[in-house]
């Protein structure tokens, strides 16, 4: 081990869409094989070399790089790529910190101004994003409309959803036919979350606020983005999109902007007002199996399994 590395022992490491996407080969990156997989997670330093000055045994640390390989039993690692966080963060959530809650804090924060009582728009509200959106926009004193696809088990989750912070939870059916807007008892959003695309994000379009912004993170209908030419020229509309790993190339894992975002959501964590969605648990022995339920199910992003080592 060199003087300036530290020996991690990992101890959770989730399974994300982004890993998924990785082995299909569709992902923004790329990686040279041989390659470790596991966008995050977080593990405990069990050695530290010499030099390393910020680092200690018994810290609990997350990686400061994407595509970092967190699904591995052990790794050396200079301490500048890594980033302490708190030892007593409930371990799910020190698991899954640095890539949902920083998508939906982010989200919230960079495209636009929102004050206290706005509203936020989003689909794929049962997402693991997405339920970060509701608890950190709660918060932040903002409400949420969320959306959801029917399904077996609807009113109990939508109780989980309004348990966590939730103003409004309806079905993609029971949005189309709402009056949420129209009526006026809620101001159009300036801000729309879509992770779905396809066909369903005109309904999201016919709600917004004139020169309001949609940011597409995802594309679970796996359908290309679809939106009426006459809410660009009527409404003047902007549609950006947001991929966190490069909002991490832009500001470096020592960056002020990264490490008072993550104080944040500590902070939170540990007050009780941001937890981790569920997940499911398995040994890294199960790996194949959670693997292959992941790379086969339509729901994945309803479908959470976080590795124990």
């Amino acid at each position: 081990m060199a003087s300036k590395q530290v020996l991690v022992k990992m101890l959770q490491a989730p399974i994300n869409p982004a890993d998924i996407n990785t082995i299909q080969g569709v992902y923004g990156v790329k990686p040279n094989l041989p390659f470790t997989l596991g966008n995050e997670g977080f593990g405990i330093i069990e050695k530290a070399g010499s030099e390393v000055k910020n680092l200690k045994v018994g810290d609990w640390v997350i990686p400061g790089t994407n595509a970092w390989g967190t699904w591995r039993s052990y790794a050396l690692e200079e301490e500048k790529n890594l980033i302490k966080i708190p030892n007593d963060l409930d371990p799910a959530m020190a698991a899954t910190l640095a890539v949902n809650p920083c998508t939906a804090f982010r989200m919230l924060q960079d495209f636009e101004t929102l004050s206290k009582g706005d509203t936020v728009l989003q689909n794929a509200a049962n997402s693991a994003v997405g339920q970060n959106v509701i608890q950190i926009a709660r918060h932040l004193g903002f409400r949420t409309v969320n959306i959801l696809r029917n399904r077996e088990g609807i009113e109990k989750l939508k109780q989980d959803l309004q348990d966590l912070g939730a103003d409004y939870v309806l079905t993609e059916e029971e949005f189309r036919a709402s009056k949420l807007f129209k009526n006026g008892e809620l101001a159009q959003p300036k801000l729309v979350l879509n992770c779905v695309s396809g066909k369903a994000v005109i309904e999201l379009v016919k709600a917004m606020a004139e020169n309001g912004t949609l940011v597409t993170y995802g594309g679970m209908s796996r359908q290309p983005l679809i939106v009426p030419t006459s809410a660009f020229i009527f409404k003047n509309i902007r549609l950006v999109g947001y991929w966190m790993t490069r909002w991490n190339w832009q500001h470096g894992s020592n960056s002020t902007e990264r490490k008072d975002m993550l104080a944040m959501l500590c902070n939170m964590a540990k007050q009780g007002s941001l937890v981790a969605p569920k997940h499911e648990f398995v040994p890294l022995d199960s790996f194949q199996e959670a693997l292959a339920r992941s790379c086969d199910t339509t729901r994945f992003h309803e479908t959470k399994f976080i590795f124990k080592f």
